[in-house]
């Protein structure tokens, strides 16, 4: 498949050895099994593909060395091979971001009592997942939704209530829609001390997986991302110890901030993964099939080729959006904190763009493929329906719109 060389001139060596291991992965581990993940109730395959990933290193990546990690902060590092695992299967790819996901914070802050209680533990040979849990439920219970991930908000929706009790922390509260919520060995809860203190009042504390108070839902039936378990988490007098909070009132917020860029710029890179499966999908097809009179291969339609010629145009244009913001990440010193709102609006604009971009691409691929598009076995069907998923979380399009918006001007939002 023809790639791009331009990568090496914007990556590091290293960076693209992660790259093309991920991808050796995805060609002879996830793709040959990706059909069977819709039907893996069990969790079986899933779980077997992720103690894959961290046979290679990947889910020990960002915990320092001495715990056996390879202490690896760079987002251009972290985002090349989850685009590719994503190629594979991007319920794969987001339930190992999310193995990593929660920790980000605690390393940025330097959190030592988190990362010696939980480091051994997600750097062994056993498999641990992790689990960052924002949304809470709205309506009628009084939570925000997704305004619990809006910034404009700054955390008066939330709704989950951490207390301190002595040398603890006892937290109350629901939580929903979280990656890998339900079979998780930590969780990074978003709460508040009080919400009316806004950004101050916002708390970020870790909860180990097998913590007294804590339950679970049903893992939720989804159109796509069969290997992204969710579920409703409660917490029921959850108490877990004081340094397990990850810093202090207003550091908190920056940290929540920081780490929703992060989800920003990961969820763009597993839509360009998605996008860029499908397209060998249908260039594959497009490459066998012979319709028209003159008989030629669909792909040699003039048609065919202009629609086929849009989608590298959206795939190139959105992997080098979200590199460009993983760069800027990685330089705050050139582009702003990692938790400034220039990092988030720019994160916003890769994920928005590069989300649109594969649910159309994934769209007009079916229509070049017809029926065969939506065949299980095509495989195209199932990147159509895993990329609406990346679209519609964290916010979605809308509140990743207002986000862009938020250094040119104040949105009351």
């Amino acid at each position: 498949m023809y790639r791009h060389s331009v990568l090496k001139e914007l990556c590091k060596e290293e960076d693209l050895i992660l790259r093309e291991l991920a991808g050796d992965f995805a060609e002879q581990e996830i793709i040959p099994v990706r059909e069977q993940i819709d039907d893996d109730e069990d969790h079986v395959i899933v779980k077997g593909l992720l103690q894959g990933l961290a046979n290679l290193g990947f889910i020990r990546a960002i915990f320092p060395e001495r715990f056996g990690g390879s202490d690896i902060r760079s987002a251009v590092t972290l985002g090349l091979p989850l685009e590719e695992i994503a190629r594979g299967d991007a319920g794969v790819a987001v339930a190992l971001a999310c193995c990593l996901w929660p920790f980000m914070p605690a390393i940025w802050a330097g959190n030592q009592a988190v990362l010696d209680h939980f480091g051994p533990m997600f750097c062994g040979d056993e498999l641990r997942i992790g689990c960052f849990n924002m949304t809470e439920p709205g309506g009628s219970t009084g939570g925000g939704g997704c305004d619990t991930e809006n910034p404009g908000m700054e955390g008066r929706k939330i709704r989950t209530m951490a207390k301190l009790d002595g040398s603890e922390w006892v937290l109350n509260g629901q939580k929903i829609w979280a990656s890998n919520s339900g079979i998780a060995d930590a969780y990074l809860m978003v709460c508040t001390t009080d919400p009316t203190l806004g950004d101050e009042g916002i708390a970020l504390i870790y909860v180990p997986g097998d913590v007294a108070g804590l339950s679970f839902g049903a893992f939720e039936k989804k159109a796509g991302m069969a290997a992204d378990r969710n579920t409703s988490t409660y917490l029921d007098n959850v108490r877990v110890p004081r340094s397990f909070r990850l810093s202090g009132p207003g550091d908190d917020a920056k940290y929540f901030h920081a780490n929703l860029t992060v989800g920003r710029l990961a969820s763009a890179a597993m839509s360009v993964g998605s996008a860029q499966g499908a397209l060998e999908t249908v260039l594959d097809f497009t490459a066998d099939r012979v319709v028209g009179n003159p008989g030629k291969a669909i792909r040699d339609h003039s048609v065919a080729a202009c629609m086929l010629a849009d989608m590298a145009i959206g795939i190139e244009t959105a992997r080098m959006t979200y590199l460009t913001g993983a760069y800027r990440f990685d330089h705050p010193e050139q582009y702003g904190a990692i938790h400034s709102l220039e990092q988030l609006s720019y994160a916003s604009i890769a994920k928005v763009y590069a989300a649109d971009m594969a649910v159309t691409l994934t769209n007009r691929a079916m229509e070049l493929m017809g029926s065969y598009g939506y065949v299980r076995e095509c495989h195209l069907e199932k990147y159509w329906r895993d990329t609406k998923i990346i679209q519609l979380w964290e916010g979605g399009g809308q509140v990743g719109r207002f986000d862009v918006c938020r250094p040119y001007y104040d949105l009351p939002l």
